[in-house]
């Protein structure tokens, strides 16, 4: 038996999905109201709550955050001619949606405080073939805004898109994440804060997208000018998309909604225990904390720490799943991916990302997780960075 391992105590999960108010309440209603599928009364409900708090000038419900992105890079009209810049550290639709419509990627690297975008190499990758380009929010923390609106500051006619699937009611400066970007795309996957199941939405955030933005919503056609009694029939217009969520979803998603100040509440708990715990051992076992740098509200996705090579921590993940915890890696990156240098339009090199990729380990982080559990995950931390140090 290993220095870690605890045969008698039970698996700490690395995710739990969890009721925070009236999810099955609200389903059962959407399952005897006679309208289950979107645009229904919970759908228009969650959207409103979104809008509220992000400003938005429209929200768009979609099945998950990766058609949120497709309907965004669809409005951005991309052709073969066309380059989209994204972080080479973030899941495969941050960069796929684009590469779908036809638009060649240019990989960028992340800078080491947020693990977001690199503006300096943002700056020497952007050209007149750019036609947008993607941020992300990771682990909830705004990336370097700033230093990338410095650099589009240049290049007016560039979109700028935000993942936002980590950091919905994550601020930077007191403004909403997902509020920067002409698109922002949420994730309602049963990972993230606010859950679904399987669930996104699209965030228009100006008023000359919303009238076709609701078009390609809705298959193309103009149902929505019809529902409204704009027109008098409506037809097929434009290209697009079966993007609604389902009503029974949607029923869900605005349960959990409703709770997101006790929902936030809880993963911040979380997040200081973890921290608290943490931060006094991190010169001495060799890893890097999470921080949350200035200026920034974090929105408490989940919380990570950087080992001080890949090899320690394999090691570690390994000692901590035989010791019942369920820790993660994250992303491996896209740039040197088989589909990555497929749509890429030329190499590029990303050697923050190479290097936090290999390193970056994700502890157990969900809503529910006891103070007792979150201890535990801790305890077997430091004993796996204690069987794992350099003899």
């Amino acid at each position: 038996m290993g220095p870690t391992e605890t045969p008698d105590l039970p698996m700490i999960p690395f995710n739990r999905p969890a009721l925070e108010g009236r999810e099955l309440d609200y389903v059962r209603e959407s399952m005897l109201s006679g309208h289950q599928s979107s645009g229904g009364e919970f759908g228009r409900k969650a959207m409103a709550i979104l809008a509220e708090e992000t400003g938005a000038e429209d929200v768009l419900l979609t099945t998950s955050c990766t058609s949120a992105l497709e309907l965004s890079a669809m409005l951005l009209d991309l052709g073969p001619d066309d380059t989209v810049i994204v972080p080479s550290f973030t899941f495969t639709t941050s960069a796929l949606a684009f590469a779908r419509q036809g638009a060649r990627l240019l990989f960028c690297d992340i800078e080491p405080h947020t693990l977001g975008i690199d503006a300096e190499h943002l700056a020497s990758l952007i050209d007149d073939s750019v036609k947008a380009v993607v941020v992300v929010h990771y682990a909830g923390i705004a990336c370097d805004l700033e230093g990338v609106q410095k650099v589009l500051a240049d290049h007016p006619g560039v979109t700028l898109v935000e993942d936002n699937a980590h950091s919905l009611f994550g601020t930077w400066r007191d403004r909403p994440l997902g509020s920067y970007g002409r698109f922002a795309a949420q994730s309602f996957h049963d990972t993230k804060n606010f859950i679904c199941g399987e669930g996104g939405a699209l965030l228009l955030n100006e008023a000359r997208d919303v009238d076709r933005a609701r078009v390609l919503y809705d298959k193309g056609t103009n149902r929505r000018a019809f529902l409204l009694g704009q027109v008098d029939k409506y037809s097929w217009k434009d290209t697009g998309s079966s993007f609604g969520l389902s009503d029974v979803l949607a029923a869900y998603l605005l349960a959990q909604l409703e709770q997101r100040e006790v929902i936030q509440a809880k993963r911040k708990a979380v997040w200081d225990r973890y921290h608290e715990a943490l931060a006094p051992y991190a010169d001495e076992h060799g890893f890097t904390i999470m921080e949350t740098p200035a200026e920034r509200t974090s929105a408490y996705h989940m919380f990570y720490v950087l080992l001080d090579s890949h090899e320690r921590r394999n090691a570690v993940l390994g000692s901590l799943r035989e010791g019942g915890v369920q820790a993660t890696f994250h992303y491996v990156p896209l740039h040197s991916s088989d589909a990555g240098r497929m749509f890429a339009l030329r190499e590029t090199a990303c050697p923050v990302t190479d290097d936090v990729s290999g390193r970056l380990l994700r502890l157990p982080f969900y809503n529910n997780l006891s103070g007792e559990d979150a201890d535990r995950v801790v305890e077997t931390f430091l004993a796996s960075l204690s069987a794992s140090a350099p003899v």
